[in-house]
């Protein structure tokens, strides 16, 4: 991805927010220069990965497969010094803007409609082998307990959710017609670098270009403190 198509995504982003009265931790406003003079202090930002997360999984297709994501607060897996056993996000779906077949091997998490348009989730168990079974899928949604058929396309409206076991494929996007959908994410702590295992190969963070300076960092890109 183009810097210039970043920094242009992030800007979309916070006026999409602000439509709902949805305001971001102060850190999503820091910028580079802010960042550089940032210390330890601020190392469990750096450290669980907290910010933006703009991703079009290595395809260079973010309209069609793609994501906006902010990282709001987090635990770690792997480091104690952070005993958080929960973490939340924020995204940001477009029309037909896929988030691929995936699920994760340890987090349990809800997946919100909290405005906008209507989110689909389509969903699968996962095999033995970690294909795509082809068997009912037992999933709760808002606290009842729906069976459906391999691969349904559930329609999730505003202020409904999903619950997403380990180990629960799932894909999603904003269904057409109905505008761009904000959807947030409440799930035990999450490590986008272990715990993703996608149906089909692919990366999880871009590529990118550097044709104009950052309007704000990724949450990978932090300077050390």
């Amino acid at each position: 991805m183009k810097r210039s198509e970043i920094n242009q995504i992030i800007k979309e982003a916070i006026s999409f927010t602000e439509q709902f009265s949805f305001a971001l931790p102060p850190f999503a406003a820091w910028t580079p220069k802010e960042w550089q003079t940032k210390g330890a202090e601020c190392n469990e930002i750096r450290d669980n990965m907290l910010g933006w997360d703009i991703t079009d999984y290595g395809l260079s297709k973010f309209n069609e497969v793609g994501l906006v994501l902010v990282t709001i607060r987090n635990g770690n897996q792997h480091n104690t010094k952070y005993a958080k056993p929960y973490a939340e996000k924020l995204l940001i779906s477009r029309e037909n803007q896929v988030c691929p077949m995936h699920f994760h091997w340890s987090k349990m998490e809800d997946i919100i409609n909290r405005g906008g348009g209507i989110m689909i989730m389509k969903v699968y168990n996962a095999a033995a082998d970690e294909s795509l079974a082809d068997t009912y899928v037992t999933i709760v949604c808002d606290g009842v307990q729906v069976t459906v058929p391999a691969g349904t396309e559930l329609e999730v409206p505003v202020g409904a959710s999903v619950t997403l076991p380990p180990r629960l494929y799932h894909a999603f996007w904003a269904k057409e017609g109905y505008g761009p959908v904000l959807i947030g994410e409440v799930s035990q702590c999450n490590d986008d670098n272990t715990d993703n295992r996608f149906h089909e190969p692919m990366g999880r963070f871009p590529a990118i270009e550097e044709d104009e300076a950052p309007f704000r960092l990724l949450c990978n890109e932090y300077p050390m403190a």
